[in-house]
């Protein structure tokens, strides 16, 4: 199993949007998105607000093989919210 770990720009979004906005890489064993995979810092704003300038948060995909890994991240790393996509062990 490899993993990859996102960094996704979720300023000016509500709640998880820019994160069921991406065009998901269609190998993925599994996928998790929250501040436990990273974040810019402590969200100071109503749940039901838009985060604001410079927030991200985390995200980490599962797949089969490195290979597919190193794949997804290209695939990720072309999407606009995605600031960084790597391959972790």
């Amino acid at each position: 199993m490899a993993t990859v770990k996102l960094k996704i720009d979720v300023s000016g979004t509500v709640g998880d949007e820019a994160w069921r906005k991406l065009r998901q890489f269609d190998e993925i064993q599994s996928a998790d998105f929250g501040p436990q995979f990273g974040s810019g810092g402590r969200c100071n704003h109503a749940l039901d607000a838009p985060h604001g300038k410079g927030e991200w948060i985390g995200a980490e995909i599962r797949l089969q093989t490195p290979l597919l890994a190193q794949y997804a991240v290209s695939h990720y790393l072309e999407q606009d919210r995605v600031l960084d996509a790597d391959v972790v062990e």
